[in-house]
């Protein structure tokens, strides 16, 4: 008896286990039961446990016919599991069991497919090591992926155990065919296999030592028959006596094996595939090449930590946020009024305003189900994924009902259609199309919410934006001063300032030395402040620290080490002394705070403004910045007689609002009272909305305008020549002026300026943002039943 063993260890999670796999192949008239009760694995186990459980499954091959025939044939098969009687359970046991079965099966049929007739082959599986019981899903069977993994290693070690177990018979050569087989008369047939090689078939009871068959190649068949009529002729064989010659075709599975190794290929790629990146869907097993439809919104959790107090500085979004999500809490407060619920809303603005992070607020206090997705992620290489993902959300969001569905940046779907209708236009024309469709077919009672975030509301579809799909737009634009002092408040919270700083009085302060700052930059100047005070190993966070963050973010990184000549470091201060002088003494100009000659980020001179906190601008306003603007080309033209480089960003900023004074705002008596669109920055032009004639007079006005503001500019620097020097000189000792120094050298500014946060609020009607919600909305994140409390005993008995 022939035995091989093969060991399988299997690790999962915390159980181990390994798979014994016996293979006994036995001589045919070899007593089974004889052979256990010497040497038998089945036996020697059960011996070792108590409580054991034994299921078996029997297969046989026959010689004849088909591969499975009745128990008792030449071949058995058996696979077992054993373990701790109820501690495992019977799911369990029958899940193992069929996989095990299955390989087994494919080892047996090999084992059988090879062993002739003369010899019978017996495969026993055994189990051992594994000591508990875990819950379905916890162990290795109850993965489809395992019982995969182990089909494909049956599958594998089936041929390996074919070509190891096959008789190859031993190879000959013509001579000793003639003389040792055919002239002794042992030769029983001769088999002509695939007109390659003959086998020869021995009479019973050659020699076994030879083997079952011995054989020989052949060039061709008409050379084979040749030769041996020849042999036959020289050994004087009677007719009668000549061996059978018998033609056959046959496979010896070698074209299989060229499939081998693109098979595993296959396999690898899938299972690579189902594992990889696309699989990363919801519940981790969703993804693969069949499932890239799929729609890849995710479902928010319980553990999101943002909540609407810390979202500051848009308290009216706030309220439209909060009124859609008591829309889906108390929907009868409107329906009893007759109201529709709104089914959708855009959140637009410029980046960093807080559109994403109100949505987060939103998912984190509303207290239903809260999808979220990426407009990009609905397009795809392939055809067909968008829409497929578009309707995938949607049912999603169906069946959370009643939930928000949050789509950020839906311009990269939502833009306009047209154009041309090819390539990944017309996929993202059809995306745009399913999600138009999904939206329009909403109902009152479905309970669904659909909020959109952008940056870019002007590229968006008008049928996406009409009311029926989007009913609202809300517009979260810079904060004002108030919200600026909010947003610093909360920023301000896990921050260590110096005890003796009062938070508020840092908020307001900081919050007038920000004009125009959004949220996300005013998160950025509190992160980089605690950055500077752990630079510099500070115990606290000072108001210093909060200043060098302004500088930071405004001007750039501070580069100490860059090494200026001494001309050029001259006439970057004389450059900047322009600029602070003209606007000191210009009425509508920005006012000044600092100017400094340390470079930063690109620029070698830099100087920082607090500009007015006002949405409208008369012609003289806007007249006096270019001239504040030209100041340091003039500057640099009146004390050194030559122009540099260093005004290059001045004369853009100069033109750029030059031209939108003649063509936007109509502020040219020649060209009129008209205003045409100035392209985008990057934007491709294709024709311009007016005339050459046109064209040629608005280049004619931006001209005079800037001329005009050179020459007003070239005036007042000549008439300040001694404050512009001084101005110079000190920068140079210096390096950097503050207003306290510009006093100084200048005296106070003969205009009127605000520069304090009280300053700037006087009038608002209070000092703090307005964050009162209606009374409909005091309790919006609550159902009514939930808010309603019991009255009294002593009011019921009064009332009754």
């Amino acid at each position: 008896m022939t035995q091989s063993r093969l060991l399988l260890p299997v690790q999962k999670l915390n159980y181990n286990f390994s798979l014994d796999i016996n293979i006994y192949i036995t001589k045919k008239n070899d007593n089974l039961q004889n052979i256990f009760n010497k040497q038998d694995y089945l036996f020697i186990h059960k011996k070792s446990f108590s409580k054991r459980k034994e299921i078996g499954i029997f297969y046989q091959a026959s010689r004849g016919g088909g591969l499975w025939g009745p128990v008792g044939g030449n071949v058995i098969q058996s696979s077992s599991y054993s373990t701790h009687g109820d501690r495992l359970r019977e799911t369990a046991v029958r899940d193992l069991c069929s996989s095990v079965a299955l390989m087994a099966g494919l080892l047996a049929a090999a084992a059988a497919a090879s062993v002739r007739c003369g010899s019978r082959a017996l495969l026993r599986l055994h189990t051992r090591g594994l000591t508990a019981a875990p819950p379905r899903g916890d162990v290795p069977w109850d993965d489809k992926d395992f019982r995969y993994i182990l089909i494909t290693m049956g599958g594998v070690a089936s041929v390996l155990l074919y070509l190891y177990l096959r008789d190859p018979g031993r190879e000959i050569s013509w001579k000793d065919f003639v003389h040792r087989y055919l002239d002794r008369g042992l030769v029983d047939r001769l088999e002509v296999v695939n007109k390659q090689f003959v086998r020869v078939i021995l009479v019973p009871g050659a020699d076994s030592s030879e083997g079952s068959y011995v054989w020989f190649n052949i060039g061709s068949v008409d050379t084979f028959e040749r030769n041996l009529e020849a042999a036959h002729y020289e050994l004087g064989l009677e007719p009668s006596h000549r061996a059978a010659v018998v033609y056959t075709s046959e496979s010896d599975g070698s074209f299989l094996m060229s499939f081998i190794p693109t098979l595993l290929l296959i396999g690898f790629l899938l299972f690579t595939l189902r594992r990889g990146p696309m699989g990363g869907g919801m519940g981790g097993g969703r993804g693969g090449p069949f499932s890239m439809s799929e729609s890849t919104a995710k479902m928010m959790k319980d553990n999101i930590d943002i909540k609407f107090k810390d979202v500051a500085g848009c308290e009216e979004a706030k309220v439209e946020i909060m009124e859609f999500v008591n829309f889906l809490k108390n929907p009868q407060q409107y329906l009893d009024l007759g109201a529709k619920i709104p089914k959708g809303a855009v959140l637009s603005g410029p980046p960093g305003t807080g559109k994403t992070l109100l949505a987060k607020a939103t998912a984190g206090e509303a207290n239903v189900p809260f999808i979220t997705v990426n407009g990009s992620e609905f397009l795809e290489m392939f055809v067909g994924v968008g829409p497929a993902r578009v309707r995938d959300m949607f049912t999603m969001a169906r069946k959370n009902a009643p939930c928000i569905l949050f789509i950020d940046e839906i311009d990269a779907v939502g833009r306009k259609r047209g154009g041309g209708n090819f390539g990944g236009q017309s996929e993202q024309e059809n995306t745009l199309n399913q999600l138009l469709v999904e939206m329009d077919g909403f109902n009152t009672s479905t309970n669904v919410v659909v909020l959109a975030g952008t940056n870019r509301p002007d590229v968006l579809d008008p049928a996406l934006m009409r009311p029926g799909r989007f009913d609202r737009q809300i517009y979260l634009g810079p904060p004002d001063i108030k919200g600026r002092a909010s947003i610093f408040k909360v920023h301000l919270k896990p921050l260590k300032l110096d005890p003796n700083l009062d938070r508020d009085a840092i908020a307001r302060k900081m919050a007038a030395a920000t004009p125009g700052f959004t949220g996300a930059d005013i998160a950025n100047v509190c992160n980089e402040a605690a950055l500077i005070a752990a630079r510099h190993l500070n115990e606290y966070i000072n108001v210093k620290h909060f200043e060098q963050a302004i500088d930071r973010v405004i001007g750039g990184l501070e580069k100490k080490t860059q090494v200026l000549q001494p001309t050029e470091k001259k006439t970057v201060a004389y450059h900047e002394a322009g600029h602070a002088v003209v606007g000191w003494f210009l009425q509508h100009a920005d006012p000044l705070l600092k100017v400094s000659i340390i470079p930063r980020g690109k620029g070698l001179g830099y100087a920082q403004y607090l500009p007015k906190e006002q949405y409208l601008y008369t012609r003289e306003q806007l007249f006096d910045r270019m001239c504040m603007m030209l100041g340091g080309r003039v500057a640099e033209q009146v004390f050194f007689g030559r122009i540099t480089t260093g005004a290059h960003d001045d004369l853009k900023k100069v033109t750029q609002s030059a031209y939108a004074q003649i063509v936007q705002f109509g502020m040219s008596e020649k060209v009129g009272q008209v205003s045409f669109d100035l392209p985008r920055q990057g934007e491709m032009v294709l024709e311009k909305p007016y005339s050459e004639a046109t064209a040629e007079l608005i280049d004619e006005e931006v001209r005079d305008l800037v001329d005009r503001a050179f020459k007003r500019t070239l005036d007042l620097v000549t008439e300040k020549h001694e404050q512009v020097e001084m101005v110079g000189k000190r920068l140079l000792e210096k390096e950097v002026l503050d207003k306290a120094d510009m006093i100084e050298l200048l005296g106070p500014r003969p205009f009127e300026e605000k520069s304090t946060y009280e300053e700037f609020v006087e009038g608002t009607g209070s000092f703090e943002e307005d964050t009162s919600l209606p009374e409909g909305l005091k309790d919006w994140n609550k159902e009514r039943g939930e808010t309603q409390e019991e009255p009294p005993a002593s009011q019921e008995k009064q009332a009754a």
